[in-house]
């Protein structure tokens, strides 16, 4: 990626929920050894665990609000136990992470470009961006506990070892992983 600018608010946005992505994916690379399994609490969903709802709930999102970009997908056969089934292999849960990521990019495009609000199943946005803010939302909150169930472990990375995977993919260097 240049260090250029973004030509359009269009380019702008689905660059920041790409980055977003780099940011979950490599804050999975970086997990220590039995990170995965870190809980914040016992009764709470590990590490794994909330990467896997994560994935689930972009697909379920794009599911119930761009029905076209589900079709002829294996990736969107969810059922409501996949939910939390925790994935081990951090090379099989980052290609779940950057194909359920895509599947948003490509939904909010198409319906900005179109100019088209998404109506949901559960949830009706009022513009596509809106679906990519809760998206941002939801997943940054999931970061929070998954930082919180590394320092209870005795896992917490320092910052100079997570800044530049997770905040410093949001300067100028742009994507990092």
């Amino acid at each position: 990626m240049s260090n250029t600018l973004p030509h359009s608010l269009l380019e702008a946005l689905l660059n920041s929920w790409d980055r977003n992505n780099t940011i979950l994916v490599n804050l999975l690379h970086a997990l220590p050894e039995g990170g995965l399994n870190a809980r914040a609490m016992e009764g709470s969903p590990s590490i794994a665990a909330l990467f896997a709802h994560i994935r689930y709930v972009r697909l379920s999102t794009v599911f119930e609000n761009a029905l076209e970009f589900a079709q002829n997908h294996p990736e969107f056969v969810l059922h409501d136990d996949d939910e939390w089934v925790a994935e081990r292999d951090p090379i099989v849960i980052a290609q779940m992470l950057s194909d359920s990521a895509r599947a948003v990019h490509d939904a909010v495009k198409y319906y900005l470009e179109a100019g088209l609000s998404m109506t949901g199943m559960y949830i009706s946005y009022d513009h596509p961006i809106l679906l990519l803010q809760h998206m941002l939302w939801h997943e940054g909150y999931h970061v929070g506990q998954m930082k919180l169930a590394l320092k209870l472990a005795g896992c917490s990375m320092p910052d100079q070892q997570a800044g530049p995977l997770t905040w410093g993919v949001w300067g100028q260097a742009g994507q990092r992983s």
